[in-house]
C-alpha cells in the first residue's frame, strides 16, 4: 500500500485444519505471501495437520477460542476469511466485534471473503464483507445467473486457486522424456463419497477389455470403490494409497502417471488436484456435471487441447485407452497443460495478485462497518 513502510497483518481463517483444499490454498497463501507486504497468522476452530505444517513454515496459528478476541489482539488489517458462501453469522459477528478505528478514522479490520463454492450470504452479517472472491469464473457466471447479483469487480472477483507449480514440474519427469504410452493411470481426492463418480470406478471393466496390463493408483479410496474393485476382480490392476500431504509426495505420485483421471458427481468449484496434475504435465480425463453443480472443471480442462471430456463410462475408458496409444498427442496435452497451469494458477504470480488486492480493499475502505 502506498506510503506503508512496515508489512501489514492478514489473519486467515477457515472451519477446519484438515486435509482439504480450502485448507491447502489458506497454508499456500499464508506461507508464500511476500512478507515485506504482509505477514500472516492462522485461527481455526479445529486442529488438524495443517497446522503443524504452517508453523513449521513460521506460520502462528491461532486454534479455537474468540477469533474476534484474535483479530484484536493480533491488530490485524486484513481478515481472510476461507469458507463455502454460506451464512456464518456466529463468526462474522465475533469477528466485527473486534473492530478498532485507527487516528485516519479507518475502521480496521477489513473482511475479504474466498468463496470456495460460489454461495450467496444474504444475512446481515455478511454486510461487513468488503471483498468477495470466487475460486472460478464459473462460481462466479452462477452466482450473477442464480442470485441476479453482478458479480463484477471490485465488490466481486476472481481469485484462481494457488499451486507451487515449481515443485511439481522440479518434481515430475520433464514431458519429453516421459513415457506417455505406460499404462499407469492415477486419481486423487479425499476418501469422501462425496468427491467421487461412478465412472471413476465403471470405466475399469472396460479398460481390462482392452488393456490387460494397466495400472491404476487411487489416493482417497472409499468402501465402495475397493468393493468394486475386489468384486470385479480388479485387484492386480488397482493399489489404494494412503493421503498425500505435502507438494513433494504429491509431485512424486504425479510423477508415475501418464493419464490423471478425474470424476466426481458434484463437480468441482475449482479442481486443485486437477490443476496440480496440469502442473505436472499430464493429461486429464473428465466430465460434465448436469444442471447447476459445479462445473469448473471444464474451465481447467479444455478438450482436445489440455485434455479430454467424457460424458459416459465407455467415452471414459476410450479417452484413456486413446491417450495412451497416442502418446505424443497426450504429451502436447501435457506440455499445454503445464503452460495454462504455470500461467494462471502459479502461486507467486496468486499471492501477489492477492496482495494487490489487499492494498486496493485497504485503499478504498469506507470508514465503517455497516449496522445489521
Amino acid at each position: 500500500m502506498k506510503g506503508q513502510t512496515s508489512p501489514r497483518l492478514v489473519l486467515h481463517i477457515a472451519p477446519s485444519m484438515g486435509c482439504g483444499g480450502t485448507e491447502k490454498v489458506l497454508q499456500s497463501l499464508a506461507c508464500h505471501m511476500d512478507a515485506t507486504r504482509y505477514t500472516c497468522a492462522v485461527w481455526s476452530p479445529q486442529d488438524g495437520p495443517r497446522s503443524a505444517m504452517l508453523r513449521e513454515a513460521g506460520v502462528v496459528v491461532h486454534i479455537g477460542g474468540d477469533p474476534g478476541m484474535w483479530a484484536r489482539r493480533l491488530k490485524a488489517d486484513i481478515v481472510h476469511i476461507h469458507r463455502g458462501g454460506w451464512p456464518t453469522p456466529a463468526l462474522l459477528r465475533a469477528l466485527r466485534a473486534a473492530c478498532r478505528t485507527t487516528q485516519a478514522g479507518l475502521t480496521l479490520p477489513r473482511f475479504i471473503e474466498t468463496n470456495v463454492f460460489g454461495r450467496h450470504d444474504p444475512s446481515a452479517a455478511a454486510r461487513c464483507i468488503d471483498r468477495t472472491l470466487f475460486v472460478s469464473h464459473f462460481c462466479a457466471r452462477r452466482y450473477a445467473a442464480v442470485h441476479g447479483i453482478p458479480a463484477t469487480p471490485p465488490r466481486y472477483d476472481v481469485l484462481y486457486n494457488p499451486v507451487d507449480t515449481r515443485v511439481f514440474i522440479k518434481g515430475t519427469p520433464p514431458p519429453a522424456a516421459r513415457d506417455y504410452s505406460r499404462p499407469v493411470i492415477g486419481r486423487l481426492s479425499r476418501p469422501d463419497p462425496g468427491k467421487w463418480s461412478r465412472l471413476a470406478l465403471d470405466f475399469l471393466p472396460l479398460l481390462r477389455g482392452e488393456l490387460h496390463d494397466f495400472r491404476y493408483l487411487v489416493v482417497g479410496g472409499i468402501p465402495e470403490a475397493e468393493s468394486f474393485v475386489s468384486d470385479h476382480g480388479l485387484g492386480e490392476h488397482v493399489r489404494f494409497m494412503p493421503p498425500l500431504l505435502d507438494d513433494k509426495e504429491l509431485a512424486a505420485f504425479y510423477g508415475r502417471l501418464s493419464v490423471f483421471a478425474h470424476a466426481n458427481d458434484t463437480g468441482e468449484s475449482f479442481g486443485l488436484a486437477i490443476a496440480e496434475a496440469m502442473s505436472a504435465a499430464l493429461p486429464v480425463v473428465t466430465h460434465p456435471c448436469p444442471e447447476l453443480r459445479d462445473n469448473a472443471q471444464l474451465e481447467l480442462v479444455q478438450h482436445g487441447v489440455t485434455g479430454i471430456v467424457a460424458g459416459n463410462a465407455e467415452e471414459y475408458a476410450a479417452a484413456i485407452l486413446w491417450l495412451l496409444r497416442n502418446p505424443v498427442v497426450a504429451r502436447r496435452m501435457g506440455e499445454a497443460g503445464r503452460q495454462k497451469a504455470v500461467e494462471l494458477f502459479d502461486i507467486r504470480r496468486i499471492t501477489q495478485r492477492a496482495a494487490d488486492i489487499y492494498d486496493d480493499v485497504l485503499a478504498h475502505a469506507g470508514r465503517n462497518i455497516p449496522e445489521g
